[in-house]
């Protein structure tokens, strides 16, 4: 599981389109009313959309000065505009059109976080934990993140059960983070899907039971989660908790593997070796085996079955030019 300390990037990647749209401050639509008898048609004009979030549709097509400039003027008109504030934070934090400014991203993204939104306090909170700190500083990560949470923040209360497995390094909490990722799996977190079914694998926290880590790690996988692809694909291929089905095993390493991971990689070029849930095909197991090999992943046995069957040999490590 990803480690609470790497993951500022990714958490900042969480200012969604729906987030930004909230920000824009419409007032919701008044409830429905009963339909009078007789009643004239109404000449009002339809109800305009929000306007477009300008300030984050520059910073997606990378004009980070227009994303600042937008963000900047909608805080001077707004300064519990949220989004805008958290969306300055993030460019001081990313050096994006700006000089990397660790203490000016902290404060930016703690204005969002005092606003009372749940996506300023959330950014705040996932900032905080992000510096790896002590015991007090995790604590008031924690009280960001649980204000969070108590407004359903999905991906708050995720980092809440990851905090839970980590701890600090003391000890681990799996009952705890169980409870916390089953709240945000339910709320549709895609990472918190993925964690409850590997507590669900091995016991942890809850029950042991493959049926229930199968149905969590689908759930994962048709979000597009790679890890969870594998995890499923592995329950698949064992018959482990769901019906035994190579063929579809070999579909979801196939999909994971195109995706980069590299456990994915590997697996699909032993199916492809071997002609298991798939047709057999050396040539595009090398290749497979390569990709894993050059992400880090080595694999003696898989190099010989390849080896065996007269398939390409395992590629020579690179030596280092002779010194002169």
């Amino acid at each position: 599981m990803k480690r609470a300390a790497t993951r500022l990037c990714v958490l900042l990647l969480a200012l969604s389109a729906s987030a930004a749209m909230a920000a824009q401050n419409t007032p919701p639509a008044p409830p429905a009313q009963a339909p009078t008898l007789l009643a004239p048609p109404s000449l009002s004009p339809p109800p305009l959309s929000p306007p477009p979030d300008v300030a984050f549709g520059a910073y997606q097509r990378g004009d980070y000065a227009l994303a600042m400039r937008e963000a900047k003027k909608r805080v001077a008109d707004n300064p519990k505009d949220t989004a805008a504030l958290a969306l300055i934070g993030r460019l001081y934090a990313e050096g994006a059109g700006v000089a990397r400014d660790h203490k000016q991203a902290m404060e930016w993204f703690k204005r969002a976080a005092e606003t009372g939104g749940a996506q300023g306090v959330y950014l705040y909170g996932a900032a905080l934990l992000s510096n790896a700190p002590g015991p007090k500083e995790r604590e008031t990560a924690r009280g960001w993140l649980e204000k969070a949470a108590a407004q359903n923040h999905a991906a708050a209360i995720n980092l809440l059960g990851e905090m839970a497995l980590d701890n600090n390094g003391v000890f681990a909490d799996f009952e705890k983070a169980a409870d916390y990722f089953r709240r945000a799996a339910e709320l549709g977190d895609t990472d918190a899907k993925y964690a409850l079914g590997e507590l669900y694998k091995h016991g942890k926290g809850v029950a042991k039971d493959d049926g229930e880590a199968a149905k969590w790690f689908k759930s994962a996988a048709d979000d597009n989660h790679a890890a969870a692809m594998v995890e499923l694909a592995i329950l698949q291929f064992n018959g482990s908790g769901v019906e035994r089905d190579l063929a579809a095993a070999a579909k979801l390493f196939r999909k994971a593997a195109e995706l980069d991971n590299a456990v994915a990689q590997n697996r699909l070029a032993y199916l492809l070796a071997e002609g298991r849930g798939v047709e057999k095909n050396l040539a595009e197991a090398v290749k497979w085996r390569d990709r894993a090999r050059g992400a880090g992943l080595q694999d003696a046995r898989l190099d010989q079955l390849l080896s065996e069957q007269g398939a390409g040999k395992a590629p020579a490590p690179v030596q280092p030019p002779p010194k002169r």
